[in-house]
């Protein structure tokens, strides 16, 4: 393990949730600020990270509880399970948009209605659902579910490393 990571494994759950956060942040701005409403596929990504969050917050404060210490390379497991999963979502998310295989049946189904939308609905009008097989924004190539599974694999492998970490320093 190099030096250089050693700072960030030593706090790897306040890490993990500040990393959860940014990335919940950084959706939200898409939406809020972009314009870019997310399919059923992006609310499920986002769903991942709320619960790393969670977990995150949760484990720093078993971790210091009497007791807690002997929890702390479980914790990094936990976590790393947490971003496994935001990886296959969002891999599955980009290879729907990629058209490597069919998105869910209910693709563009309702998710991603805003309030105009819905006032629409509730009148009988025709509303437009976000679908999760078009990419709705790409930078060198990759959507945002693909970069959202390419940073979900780099904070499996920090929660991976974390975990040996901690099993080393017992």
């Amino acid at each position: 393990m190099t030096k250089a990571l050693s700072p960030i494994l030593a706090r790897w759950r306040l890490l993990a949730l500040l990393a959860s956060a940014t990335m919940l942040a950084s959706a939200h701005a898409f939406q809020t600020f972009g314009g870019l409403e997310p399919c059923m596929l992006c609310l499920r990504q986002r769903e991942v990270y709320w619960t790393a969050l969670g977990l995150a917050a949760a484990f720093m404060a078993l971790v210091r509880l009497p007791g807690g210490p002997r929890w702390r390379e479980a914790t990094c497991w936990v976590l790393g399970l947490v971003f496994l999963v935001g990886a296959g979502v969002a891999a599955y998310h980009a290879g729907a948009e990629w058209k490597f295989w069919p998105g869910p049946s209910a693709c563009g189904g309702g998710a991603g209605f805003d309030a105009d939308s819905l006032s629409a609905f509730l009148e009988g009008k025709e509303v437009n659902a976000v679908r999760c097989d078009e990419a709705a924004w790409v930078f060198a190539g990759l959507s945002m579910a693909g970069w959202n599974a390419l940073i979900s694999l780099v904070l499996l492998s920090l929660s991976v490393l974390a975990a040996l970490r901690e099993r080393t320093r017992r």
